[in-house]
């Protein structure tokens, strides 16, 4: 048995290394196409203006050994052996951290939240002894709303960068690749060739992302592998060729010599040497397509070797040739011999680096709209297989205009990487401080330890982030100006929808006055589904009160929607609907709350409609066998309807299907009746179902099973009302569905300070006419959409 063991151990331990490696070898395409092309460009960017290269080499041996530390401590020390831990359900990047963050602590700005969402398997916390210290900082941060505003405002800087950087890479990669004809045309060819050539590259890069990235996809990995193979190469040529003791230029000797002759220079130079880790947040923020293994592993023994010998072989060609200021590039240290097919290689590993932060923009964007932070843009999904490939049409041709405008505009290697390098210090700053608060909030470690990796990786970040400073003339405003821009929409458009949740919360209308309207007041039901879409989790909304006083109708079903986002990057599917009543069973109201997490792309209506359908099926007949169980000798139905009234109770409907009495017939189509799915966990026909009470009540876990037997019993009363509703329901859903959506204008209210009636009358009101409308977003088709005109006054 031991040996048996011993053996199927060996065998697993070797999948599992197996699979490592494929995933390492795919995340060359993805994750460091951005970091593996900066050689192209840092000595060009550091000997720019600030410093010059001369005959004692102390500044190109200081400029190495500057360079070796930066990859050393941040992307390896830093991303690989402590911020790529701090994942989020093996989720990555800014919106990882801060909805880490929220679910430890109360800091989180999203306002319906639930007690329910805690439930959710993906809701996972890690729940050590708190310490004291911790807790402190918890209470701390809990009690003051500047503080929470501030952390919001933090990671909503962090996520502009991000944006930032999507225009800047792409400009810099391709830019510093296409550079390389200067060495085999003349110079009055060459300024009409490079930029036309780099122009024509993006509006074909762009042109092609509605493909997907999945169609192109394969090559990009032995394309990267390609390139760092090479400069491996190269790198390795120059070191033996051209100077073979390059490698005490590692020393931090050299670092201190270079400062002490270049002084203020030297300090300005640092903006050009950061950019040799511009892509290390890509390793964060893509830890979701892959894993925290596979890209470890492909940096330690691939990446950061071929990078530290690319560098190190072109240290070694320069400190043999003094050349002028205008003659230090990537390659005039690679042989004229395969100069052309090494331009070839390197203007594709830039193309495959700017995907990668292109569609890294593209998923930043989707999860600042998901947790109401960004205007509503058309999402569409480009894969059905792989998960998270999503193309945005505005933003897409957006960048592209972007792209192209800044490499006409700044037209070289300098500005170009001032302003790269700026958004991404920035952007390694954000993640630095949110990674300290992760730490004791969620890590539980004494507030010292955090304070210690705050201190020294900020320390380090703050030293280049004020030398890229210094720049702001020559490139380095372009950055702040985008984040600016983006901050002030992003921020505008998230208080105004806090604002208008605060709205719809106080003029709720009671449960009391929806189960009033019947034909004694004039009010007719009418076939169909009308579905009632809020942000409300609770009560009945404002806007179907509007409804109906203009309308003295609505539909014979009845469901009020509220789709939301929680703070966790995806809910599985089987938990992903809370589904209750509104009323008594024979009123046909009923409450659906849909939860997706920040990561997570929206069905689409038709597959959205029939499975709304099909979980009100599950519900209901998962409602009337609880309530056989609760009263098994009662043959009428008041304790169950007065025990349906309560909306509160909402439960959680799966999908795994069961066998049982039909859920509904059609008698005209013949068909066979479908299985309704109450979601069992487990092959005895068990499952558990999360009844929520109001906030601050107890959560209970019901338990309940169904004996086989139950279904020979089809004469009870119950059993017939059980049937009538799912026959009305089939009926309601033949006869059609209705979206019920409100069409707002906001307004500031009298007495509000000037810069709220701005933000409110003119921003807010401005972004929401000239962006997507809420039925694009939830894509719903126009022939079934009614809108109700709705003010808010806030």
């Amino acid at each position: 048995m031991d040996l048996k063991y011993r053996k199927s151990s060996d065998t697993l331990k070797k999948d599992s290394w197996k699979t490592a490696l494929l995933l390492a070898y795919q995340s060359l395409g993805v994750v460091y196409g951005d970091l593996s092309t900066s050689p192209l460009y840092v000595y060009k960017s550091t000997f720019a203006e600030d410093i010059q290269h001369s005959d004692t080499n102390e500044e190109i041996y200081g400029v190495l050994s500057f360079v070796f530390w930066t990859l050393t401590l941040v992307p390896l020390f830093k991303y690989v052996f402590v911020v790529l831990r701090a994942d989020d359900n093996g989720e990555g990047g800014t919106f990882a951290l801060y909805s880490l963050i929220c679910r430890h602590a109360k800091v989180g700005l999203l306002p319906n939240r639930q007690v329910a969402d805690e439930a959710l398997s993906t809701y996972k916390l890690e729940r050590p002894p708190e310490k004291k210290s911790s807790s402190r900082v918890k209470m701390y941060l809990e009690k003051h709303k500047f503080l929470q505003t501030a952390l919001l405002i933090l990671v909503l800087l962090g996520t502009c960068m991000v944006i930032g950087d999507g225009v800047l890479t792409p400009a810099i990669s391709v830019f510093s690749a296409v550079s390389g004809l200067e060495l085999s045309m003349s110079k009055e060819h060459h300024q009409y060739a490079v930029i036309p050539i780099t122009c024509f590259i993006f509006v074909c890069l762009f042109a092609l992302q509605h493909y997907g990235t999945h169609r192109v996809g394969f090559f990009f990995a032995p394309i990267v592998l390609t390139w760092l193979l090479c400069i491996s190469a190269l790198g390795l040529y120059n070191i033996i060729y051209w100077n073979p003791h390059i490698y005490q230029a590692l020393s931090p000797y050299y670092m201190f010599k270079f400062l002490k002759k270049t002084k203020k220079g030297g300090w300005m130079s640092l903006g050009g040497i950061l950019l040799c880790i511009t892509g290390s947040e890509a390793m964060f923020a893509d830890l979701g397509h892959f894993s925290y293994a596979a890209i470890q592993t492909a940096f330690t023994l691939l990446v950061y070797p071929a990078l530290i010998l690319a560098y190190m072989g072109q240290a070694a060609y320069l400190s043999q040739h003094h050349h002028t200021l205008s003659e230090i590039s990537f390659y005039v240290s690679v042989p004229e011999t395969v100069r052309l097919p090494v331009l070839v290689v390197a203007i594709l590993a830039s193309v495959v680096g700017s995907q990668a932060i292109i569609s890294g923009t593209f998923s930043i964007i989707n999860q600042s709209q998901s947790l109401g932070c960004f205007p509503r843009v058309k999402v569409i999904h480009t894969s059905d297989k792989i998960h998270g490939q999503i193309y945005i049409p505005e933003i897409n041709w957006v960048l592209m205009v972007l792209c192209i405008a800044v490499t006409i505009g700044f037209r070289d290697t300098k500005h170009l990487g001032n302003a790269s390098g700026l958004a991404v210090m920035t952007v390694m700053l954000v993640t630095t401080c949110l990674t300290s608060l992760v730490i004791i909030l969620c890590w539980h470690k004494p507030p010292i330890v955090a304070l210690c990796f705050l201190l020294f990786f900020g320390s380090i970040e703050l030293l280049y982030f004020s030398a890229s400073l210094t720049k702001f003339t020559e490139g380095a405003w372009l950055p702040i100006l985008l984040a600016l821009f983006l901050m002030t929409t992003m921020f505008v458009w998230h208080y105004a929808t806090i604002k208008k949740y605060e709205f719809d919360l106080h003029n709720k209308v009671s449960l009391k006055w929806l189960l009033a309207l019947g034909p004694s007041l004039g009010i007719a039901r009418v076939p169909g589904i009308g579905l009632v879409f809020t942000d409300l989790t609770s009560g009945i909304p404002a806007n179907f009160s509007r409804f109906v006083t203009n309308l003295p109708a609505y539909h014979r079903i009845l469901v009020f929607v509220c789709v939301k986002s929680v703070p966790v990057p995806f809910v599985p599917p089987a938990e992903r609907y809370l589904v209750g009543r509104v009323g008594p069973a024979t009123h046909r109201s009923y409450r659906c709350i849909v939860r997706y997490g920040y990561r997570d792309v929206h069905q689409d209506v038709d597959s959205f409609e029939s499975e709304l359908v099909a979980k009100l099926a599950d519900f209901i007949r998962y409602d009337w066998h609880r309530s056989q169980d609760a009263n098994p000798y009662t043959d009428d139905d008041a304790s169950h309807s007065n025990e349906s009234s309560s909306e509160h109770r909402l439960a959680v409907i799966g999908t795994v299907a069961f066998s049982g009495t039909p859920a509904y017939e059609n008698e005209e189509s013949l068909q066979q009746p479908e299985s309704v799915s109450v979601g069992f966990s487990t092959v005895e026909s068990v499952t558990d179902v999360i009844e929520m009470q109001p906030v601050g009540a107890v959560e209970r876990r019901v338990r309940f099973a169904i004996d086989d037997d139950s279904e020979s019993d089809v004469g009870t009363d119950m059993e017939v009302q059980l049937q009538e509703e799912l026959q009305d329901l089939l009926a309601a859903q033949e006869a059609g569905t209705a979206f019920i959506l409100g069409h707002s204008h906001v307004r500031a209210k009298q007495g509000s300070s000037v810069l709220k009636r701005l933000a409110i009358n003119f921003g807010y009101n401005f972004l929401r006419r000239n962006c997507r409308g809420p039925d694009v977003a939830l894509k719903v088709p126009p022939v079934s959409l009614l809108e109700v005109g709705m003010v808010y006054v806030v």
